[in-house]
């Protein structure tokens, strides 16, 4: 191949916002990555395919084959071009033995010899792109396989795209107060059925693959991906949780008589060690039996308070949890070290969509603390935080649970 061969454009600003969606996708990485090695070939990429533009969002090359996000190819070269007409995958280890493949101007062209491309296609039907492999030398793989493999990853892409493209539309249909009402019930049934049903096929699928496969290095990727969809799935259940919370007036707690909490929490506090395998999480727990409280709502309340934790806490550090009943309240504690959060930022904390930026990564959409602040009160209960340099961050929810509410 010659940079001849190539029509590369480094900048492509009509398409800045596709090529940020895809880099805001944490997994890509590691999915074109995965590709690579699925196929065995050295190039894979995602890329954004119109009627007119095929741009380069995302890479991973190991052959120098010259393309970077943002870069162009003249979309009638392509064979992308094609896929996006007829919205099938197209797929062939070895160009010059294939019948239709070896006359075909793509392969000549690029000085191709294996090659698969899938589409991405978002929930709404809109034809995103392709994700796509390819080499300048034969490649020996499973067809169906490599197949399957790819159309999953593909559709985990295009759920973020869908998930990021929901995302915007709300946080700006939020600032619009007098039509805030009907947007928000919008918004639950797009999350509640157009991204919850199939990210759980994501999950499933997922799920399956890591049944499948032996070669440690194969499970790792694909628990990655698998967490990935989990924590999209958390990120959803926040937002429904929002839009339910300012439609019903409040976030619903349904409190029982309940004598297994602290073997609850044991098991939340679990989860949150295999999600964050580098966090040390320390606690003490002392529940009695016998709390009135909602448990799974009080479990959501501890994983978002730890999460928070962990999230803003310095690094190395360890998570302090400790859960005991002071008179008729339960106390819930969570200490994390690090620099105070500043103090025009703490009226604001529990407000939704509110990040503190404090040099930190954020995953999450600024709910979290908002609904832990609801659940407090939907179960009569406060949340309050302190935070100085000397002392680190400590949030508390105190929380009548001894005793039945009116």
């Amino acid at each position: 191949m010659t940079d001849s061969s190539l029509s590369a454009k480094p900048d492509a600003p009509d398409f800045s916002d596709a090529i940020a969606a895809v880099q805001k996708i944490d997994s890509v990485p590691l999915i074109l990555e995965m590709v690579k090695q699925a196929t065995g070939m050295r190039f894979a990429a995602v890329a954004r395919v119109t009627d007119k533009n095929w741009v380069t969002c995302a890479v991973d090359d190991s052959i120098d084959f010259g393309l970077i996000p943002g870069s162009q190819l003249e979309l009638g070269t392509t064979i992308c071009h094609e896929i996006r007409q007829n919205r099938k995958p197209v797929i062939f280890p070895h160009a010059s033995n294939h019948p239709v493949f070896s006359q075909h101007h793509t392969p000549k062209l690029y000085g191709l010899e294996s090659y698969v491309s899938i589409p991405i296609v978002t929930a709404d039907g809109d034809f995103f792109g392709t994700l796509c492999a390819i080499d300048p030398l034969p490649a020996s793989f499973d067809e169906a396989t490599v197949l399957k493999t790819m159309g999953l990853y593909a559709q985990l892409i295009a759920m973020n795209l869908d998930l990021h493209k929901g995302l915007l539309t709300s946080e700006q249909a939020l600032v619009d107060a007098t039509e805030a009402g009907v947007l928000r019930e919008q918004f639950v049934a797009v999350l509640g059925h157009d991204l919850r049903t199939p990210l759980s096929a994501v999950r499933l699928s997922a799920e399956l693959l890591e049944a499948r496969v032996n070669e440690p290095r194969s499970v790792k990727m694909v628990r990655a991906i698998r967490q990935s969809a989990l924590r999209m799935s958390s990120l959803i259940e926040d937002v429904l949780d929002f839009a339910r919370g300012k439609l019903g007036g409040g976030i619903p707690v349904k409190p029982v008589l309940t004598d297994d909490l602290q073997e609850q929490f044991e098991a939340v506090l679990m989860e949150l060690r295999v999600v964050h395998p580098h966090a040390q999480i320390l606690e003490t727990l002392h529940i009695p039996t016998g709390l009135y409280c909602d448990p799974n709502r009080l479990g959501q309340l501890l994983s978002n308070l730890v999460g928070n934790a962990i999230t803003h806490g310095a690094k190395g550090t360890p998570v302090k949890v400790r859960v005991n009943t002071v008179g008729q309240n339960l106390m819930l504690s969570v200490h994390n070290s690090g620099p105070a959060i500043p103090a025009e930022v703490l009226p604001s904390l529990f407000q939704p969509f509110k990040r503190p930026e404090l040099g930190h990564r954020e995953d999450g959409l600024g709910l979290g603390l908002y609904i832990s602040n609801e659940i407090c009160v939907g179960h009569h209960g406060t949340l309050h935080v302190t935070s100085s340099n000397s002392h680190g961050t400590e949030i508390v929810a105190t929380l009548p649970c001894q005793m039945q509410w009116t």
